[in-house]
């Protein structure tokens, strides 16, 4: 008898797809998010870039005039202190002027491009600067964005861009880079991004002493949040991280001095620099006005007393309380100081807040007027910036 049995047709094996996998949504997501970011700051970026370039030229063209090299005169003065850190590392206590006073995130940035690059290390320096503040009016942009419209962010970064020592902003300092951290960490504080602002603060601190201006808002506005029950867990981790590069490299310069206020007094010892509650900034004001003064002497006397009219005129615009007591905190820091008044419009540079108002009437006014104030301010800075380098024998 024949037994039949029943199998089931094979199934065919399916084929291999030869269509590549979907890409993880986070990362698509992500990348996606970052696109239309960078589209959104293009003009604030272009426009900042093309301010920088016009004085970047002016600088190389004046410098080639007079026989002298460009780049140069872009790591000149505090320049060659944070090439000498990238190089040689820090030195010893015993100085009479100790390296010492300067923070480590800038020179330590400009060391690592100077290995991984071709680039020599005032190239590396100059670079990093450059990047720095691209990444700077990129956070300019995006609060004035935020706080008003597109248009006011595009006019926050373009003046910041055109001030008179806006110079600094493509020199081989670390103002370029606190600006971009500070920026960013105050917008994270306004969007109440409490990990990212404690993340970037603590950054900031190793970058300048002036981010002692800038921890008091993040640990100011971290309390707020906390006594309201606001965002959980998130406002203690800004707290914690927000002031943790400023006091450790505080806590390493005294480690090394043998003393727990080792890096001020290396500021007052060594470099001449005292808190006097403004006394020698008003003497000095006085003299610059009322005596023959080097021109870098009146633009400062001015810059200041026009720092404190916008400090007022955005008290009046009710700017957001972050904004207002990190600006008058950077103010109070600078011309409370004693000691380097031909920088301290340089040293007033990260207070952009202080150009917001300003940025809010251009805007109002139109294109037509607002291009008109900006390409006057530019052609301004770009001479203002050349003398600095290559007639003004002092540091910027």
């Amino acid at each position: 008898m024949d037994v039949v049995t029943t199998e089931e047709p094979s199934r065919p094996t399916p084929a291999a797809s030869t269509e590549p996998a979907s890409p993880d949504p986070v990362r698509a997501g992500v990348g996606r998010r970052f696109r239309d970011a960078t589209r959104h700051a293009l003009p604030a970026l272009a426009v900042y870039a093309a301010i920088r370039l016009v004085s970047v030229l002016t600088v190389y063209v004046w410098a080639r005039n007079v026989g002298t090299s460009p780049l140069g005169r872009l790591v000149r003065a505090d320049g060659t202190w944070y090439t000498a850190i990238a190089q040689h590392g820090y030195d010893g206590y015993e100085k009479t002027q100790s390296n010492m006073a300067f923070f480590p995130l800038f020179p330590g940035l400009t060391a690592a491009l100077d290995r991984i690059s071709p680039l020599s290390t005032p190239e590396a320096a100059v670079a990093v600067a450059w990047v720095a503040g691209l990444a700077a009016a990129w956070g300019l942009f995006a609060i004035g964005a935020h706080l008003h419209d597109r248009r006011t962010g595009v006019l926050l970064a373009a003046l910041w861009a055109a001030v008179p020592h806006g110079v600094v902003e493509s020199m081989g300092y670390s103002e370029s880079l606190f600006t971009a951290l500070a920026a960013w960490t105050l917008y994270a504080l306004l969007r109440r991004h409490w990990v990212t602002a404690g993340v970037v603060c603590l950054f900031a601190g190793l970058t300048r002493p002036t981010a002692s201006s800038l921890i008091p808002v993040v640990g100011l506005a971290a309390l707020l949040a906390i006594v309201r029950r606001r965002d959980g867990w998130r406002p203690w981790v800004a707290l914690l991280l927000a002031p943790a590069g400023w006091l450790a490299y505080l806590a390493w310069v005294g480690a090394r001095t043998g003393r727990p206020d080792g890096w001020f007094h290396i500021q007052s010892a060594g470099w001449g620099t005292t808190f006097d509650f403004g006394v020698y900034t008003v003497e000095r004001g006085q003299q610059a006005l009322v005596q023959v003064a080097a021109l870098p002497l009146l633009v400062v006397t001015v810059v200041a007393l026009l720092s404190i009219m916008f400090f007022v005129l955005s008290a009046i615009d009710r700017q957001p309380w972050q904004l207002l007591l990190y600006s008058g905190l950077l103010l109070v820091t600078t011309l409370g100081a004693a000691g380097y008044y031909h920088s301290k419009a340089r040293f007033l540079l990260p207070a952009f807040p202080l150009l917001l108002p300003a940025a809010v009437g251009l805007a109002r006014a139109g294109w037509a007027r607002a291009a008109t104030v900006l390409v006057t301010l530019t052609a301004f800075s770009a001479y203002f910036g050349g003398y600095l380098l290559l007639v003004w024998t002092k540091s910027p």
